[in-house]
């Protein structure tokens, strides 16, 4: 019987980085010649085809659909970080966060739909949410990374959209005994000169050691990639459309938005990776690997701009422009018990994050036929992001005792689709006058979570080799997560008008400079940027009291509300919050290894189960009422609250999820794929948490909501993939069909007959009167307005094409071009109800480009390479930040990056590299794109460095 099997893979890594050999071949039956005997097809390949080739071997031999990244060395990446390495593989694209990859998309899926691993464990996030911010991940420590699109029944569970596992190096694989690699590349960004106070200059460096000792069964990996990179935008961002007003007195509404803000953002983003890992392997049939991975990202950056705001539901409005029935132009005045308002802003953010993965693993071949893997892991993540915010109002006179805030407020604005608006201001000229303007109010609003995940996991593979089962392999794995949400605030002043109790701040010329806008943006007004820390030590002479969890004191549920506190609600209390997640996975799964009509025919069959037992911390809204479990609940400042009863809730499920995943071998160099799953992906861990309010009428009929719920459960798809693959010498071409019936999504919606008690909510049994008879039946039952799984799904089904080669039959020079091609397109019946852009429209499924392209030209002769890469993805749905989180229609994009190396020799080799080297903006516009959105520009990044490695 034929078995379809690689035989060889030989990579001779040269210490220049990444010039290697390739052999690729297939095993021959007992009775034809062996491999010595054979003729071995060799291609010669250097730079960065060594890797494609690599990747193309794993993709070739893998037992799933897959697409894959792989390094000769640690440092061989030229990333930043790895989401910029993924996104130029088939079906996938990034969203730009300050014009940077950080999250990806997955064959049309946002990131809350991808699972990631490092080294095979799971990994949490910084995010507050599931998805996995890849930004955090220094491209020069990831040794390979694969997307993993049709699961297997050992992968662990959670990716509906698919699978991301990041592998750190594996020294005994390496065919050195000793390796180093140092990386140093200065920064440079070509837009930092239209940012006051912006900087240009920053620095990539990294280095790394892997070695073997004691007759190679002692090996040691040592890591470490530091980012340090200038932060820079110009933008405009418009605010949704959350206000409506009959204009035209035709009993008709008309939308108008909240407004707008044009701002200079700048700052530095400092990033410090470290790995580390140790192998020992006494023997051949024992190995034990610990691991350790750390990154640390600290992001300070400023805001500084105006920001205007419509309160449209107060303002006078007059000659308004209308697309469809929303307002894009006009003039905005203020009325007499209006807010209407210019507000300059200094906002200064500053969000430090931490990851954290730690594991060891031993690996036993028992006997011939039985191996046993036992693994332990931690993986934690912290983010601490501190919202500083600085507002100045312009007043009639600053330098009078007691100023006056200037009401005669004018704004002329017509909005220009996906282009710069027109906008006039009366006030432009008092933003840069320190006689005119005052800081009024200063707020600071903490976000802390913390998420982590204690895993165990055991393994188990019995070599069989039967006719039709090569190998059994079974396993269970129990994970504890736990995440918290930490709220704080602190306010001082107000943003809409000049407080007595809490006086505006007189601006000095040493607390202040005028800033002017360049570019694009230069026929927009100035405006005085003011120093954070001196405006504050002025204004709070005896020290800036420090943000904390708070009831407030004025509030009336509370008893010693003359304590001191800083905040009149309980906003901060109610934010924060615990999620507990313990998960019992087990699975069974059978290696293939047969013929189908004298083909050979491998993969997997098998299953997964999974019990989940979600719990979350609740606060219940029961007015006070003993009965119902009210309590004194204190916080922080020593308040206590007599209105809420706190608990913990949740429930227990359990789901099946077969896979089955079959290739089969048309020829030596075609082959066909079919694979098909049940798969999940949980719900955001931040929309577990909860608050709920109860009402219960004079008849006894109980109401409840709750903006999130500790009963969601998970994502769930039937998928289907088909795929033929092409390899010949010097490349590969595949193409591939998928399928996702996506079964249900997450929506607020109403409960009705809810069951609060048995589900742990403290709610008082009341009687209502049975429709029938009148008499009053006893009941605990109510509705509850919360989140739910919605089973209104649908499907997500495309196609991918892609395309490898290097044109190693070119004479001279042109032997060393090759190209890289992919092209993805998406579509799905799933749309998502969205009003922000006005009236209720179905807006397309988040994360979803219809048409994706990645496109690679490199060459590479005599020392010298180059490559360029495009990045397109058409429109797509996504969220960004306004005053709060909006989900915007993102305009298409391309992105081009390009490199230049040159090879001094064995040790030393050369870089340049731009990236963004169109300045390519991001784009964004509420449902149609004369609603904008966002508008902003980034800059180039310019990267001159050099690799030094023996």
């Amino acid at each position: 019987m034929n078995k379809f099997k690689l035989s060889l893979l030989s990579l001779a890594v040269s210490t220049a980085g990444l010039s290697s050999m390739v052999v690729a071949q297939q095993q021959p039956p007992a009775d034809e010649p062996t491999v010595e005997e054979q003729q071995v097809e060799v291609i010669q390949v250097r730079g960065f085809a060594s890797s494609l080739f690599r990747s193309l071997d794993s993709k070739r031999f893998g037992d799933v659909v897959s697409e894959t990244i792989s390094a000769d060395d640690l440092g061989a990446l030229p990333d930043v970080s790895i989401a910029d390495a993924l996104t130029r593989l088939p079906g996938i694209s990034a969203v730009r966060t300050g014009g940077q990859a950080a999250e990806i998309n997955i064959r049309g899926m946002s990131g809350g739909f991808v699972f990631s691993t490092l080294n095979g464990r799971e990994q949490v996030s910084t995010s507050g949410k599931r998805n996995i911010e890849f930004d955090q991940y220094p491209s020069e420590l990831i040794n390979s990374a694969a997307v993993y699109k049709s699961p297997k029944a050992s992968l662990i569970e959670g990716g509906v959209a698919g699978t991301v596992e990041l592998k750190t190096a594996s020294v005994l694989q390496n065919d050195k005994d000793h390796s180093f690699n140092v990386n140093l590349r200065g920064m440079f960004n070509d837009r930092a000169s239209d940012v006051p106070d912006g900087k240009d200059t920053g620095h990539r460096f990294s280095f790394s050691y892997q070695g073997k000792f004691l007759d190679n069964t002692l090996g040691l990996a040592l890591g470490y990639a530091r980012l340090y990179q200038p932060s820079v935008a110009t933008q405009f961002v418009g605010f949704a459309y959350n206000t409506s007003r009959d204009l035209n007195n035709d009993n008709q509404l008309e939308y108008l938005s909240e407004g707008f803000e044009i701002q200079h953002r700048g700052g530095e983003e400092t990033r410090n990776g470290f790995m580390g890992s140790i192998e020992w392997q006494p023997h051949d049939a024992f190995s034990l690997k610990a691991d350790a991975f750390i990154s640390k990202f600290d992001k300070e950056a400023f805001a500084r701009g105006f920001r205007v705001k419509f309160e449209s539901d107060t303002a006078s409005i007059g000659n308004p422009l209308y697309n469809g029935s929303s307002v894009i132009g006009g003039n905005i005045g203020r009325t007499t018990n209006g807010f209407t308002r210019v507000e300059i802003v200094n906002d200064d953010n500053r969000d430090y994050d931490e990851v954290k993965s730690f594991g060891i693993a031993a690996n036993w071949d028992i006997n011939d036929r039985t191996k046993l893997v036992f693994d332990v892991s931690h993986s934690a993540a912290s983010s601490d992001f501190r919202n500083g915010l600085l507002w100045a109002l312009v007043a009639e006179d600053a330098t009078v005792a007691n100023p006056v805030l200037d009401t005669n407020v004018s704004i002329n604005y017509q909005l220009n689709g996906l282009n710069l608006p027109g906008i006039g201001l009366n006030q432009a000229d008092a933003f840069s006058d320190i006689n005119r303007l005052m800081v009024s109010k200063y707020g600071i609003y903490p976000y802390v979570n913390s998420d982590e995940v204690n895993a165990a996991k055991l393994d188990l593979t019995f070599d069989l080799d039967l006719p039709l089962v090569r190998s059994l392999e079974m396993g269970v794995r129990y994970s504890a997560r736990r995440y918290s949400n930490d709220r704080s605030v602190f306010e001082y002043g107000s943003d809409g008008m000049f407080l007595t109790s809490q006086p505006p701040l007189r601006l000095t010329a040493d607390m202040t400079k005028v800033v002017d806008f360049k570019g694009d943006f230069a026929s927009y007004p100035s405006y005085l940027a003011i120093d954070l820390d001196k405006a504050l030590a002025a204004w709070f002479p005896q020290g800036v009291p420090q943000p904390v969890q708070s009831w407030g004191a004025g509030n009336p549920d509370v008893i010693n509300r003359d304590a001191n506190s800083n905040v009149s609600t309980a906003w901060s209390v109610l934010e924060s919050g615990n999620v507990y997640e313990d998960v019992l996975a087990s699975y069974l799964m059978a290696n293939l290894d047969t013929e189908l009509f004298g083909l050979p025919l491998t993969g997997n069959i098998g299953i997964r189960r999974v019990t989940t037992d979600q719990r979350a911390t609740n606060l219940s809204d029961v007015n006070k009422e003993p009965e119902q479990g009210a309590q004194n609940i204190a916080d922080e400042t020593g308040l206590i609250n007599t209105r809420y009863a706190s608990g913990i809730v949740g429930e227990k499920y359990t789901k099946h999820l077969p896979s089955l995943n079959l290739n089969l071998a048309l020829t030596d160099q075609w082959l066909l794929r079919f694979a098909s799953a049940k798969v999940i992906s949980r719900a955001p861990i931040n929309r577990l948490a909860s608050t709920t309010s109860f009402n219960i009428s004079d008849l006894g009929v109980v109401t409840g909501n709750s903006s999130n719920s500790p009963f969601l459960r998970p994502f769930e798809a039937n998928q289907y993939d088909l795929s033929l693959e092409y390899y010949f010498s010097s490349g590969a071409i595949a193409a591939a069909l998928f399928y996702k019936d996506i079964k249900s999504f997450i929506q607020d919606d109403e409960i009705p007959e809810f069951d609060f008690s048995t589900l742990g909510f403290n709610v008082p049994e009341t009687f209502i009167p049975d429709p029938e008879s009148g008499v009053p039946v006893a009941t605990r039952n109510g509705s509850l307005f919360t989140a739910v799984n919605n089973d209104n799904g649908g499907y997500i089904r495309g196609v991918e094409i892609a395309w490898t080669q290097v044109f190693n039959t070119l004479p001279g020079a042109f032997a060393g071009l090759g190209a890289q091609l992919s092209y993805s397109y998406t579509e799905s019946e799933i749309t998502r109800e969205n009003n922000l852009g006005g009236e209720l429209v179905s807006s397309p499924f988040e994360g979803l480009s219809k048409n994706v392209v990645n496109a690679t030209l490199f060459w590479e002769y005599e020392g010298i390479d180059t490559r360029i890469n495009g990045r397109y993805r058409s429109p797509f749905v996504s969220s960004q930040v306004g005053i709060d989180e909006q989900i915007t229609n993102f305009h298409s994009e391309l992105v081009v990056d390009f490199q230049a190396g040159y090879q001094f020799n064995d040790n030393l080799k050369l870089l340049f590299q731009v990236n963004n080297l169109t300045d390519e903006p991001t784009k964004s516009y509420f449902g149609d794109k004369a609603q904008t959105g966002t508008i902003q520009f980034f800059g180039r990044q310019y990267f001159v460095g050099a690799v030094y490695s023996f």
